[in-house]
């Protein structure tokens, strides 16, 4: 598991005082960039080998404003090509949601996902999610 600990800003907030719905899939993003690293140790753009192949977000409780949230991000499922990331957002130790995203392991020159290598799927196995 990856961990990233986050404070909202004000703008992340709606009219209800709430943090906004839209934050959660750019907060779950960023949280990410463990994940990216493990395809990509520098993150170099000109080398990158990954799309998001679909979201999802669940929410389970309201998120609110000067709190510090929790992001963990697990790996879920790893195919030959596509894995999936699995993420949950806590804050005051309530699971407030939870989120999957598809990723897919892509040659952008050939327009082809490619298998994920036997040593980044190693890497992968280290962060599995387990439930509880």
């Amino acid at each position: 598991m990856f961990t990233e600990v986050i404070t909202p800003r004000f703008c992340d907030t709606d009219a209800l005082g709430h943090i906004n719905n839209t934050m959660l899939p750019i907060w779950f993003e960023g949280a990410r960039e463990p994940v990216f690293k493990i395809f990509m140790p520098e993150l170099n753009v000109t080398q990158w080998r990954l799309i998001l192949a679909k979201i999802d977000v669940n929410f389970h409780a309201q998120i609110f404003y000067g709190k510090a949230v929790e992001l963990r991000t697990y790996i879920d499922r790893i195919g030959s090509s596509s894995f999936d990331v699995y993420q949950e957002l806590w804050q005051n130790d309530i699971k407030c949601a939870s989120g999957t995203a598809v990723m897919v392991n892509f040659c952008y020159e050939n327009q082809r996902s490619l298998k994920i290598p036997a040593d980044i799927q190693n890497e992968m196995k280290k962060h599995l999610f387990v439930a509880e």
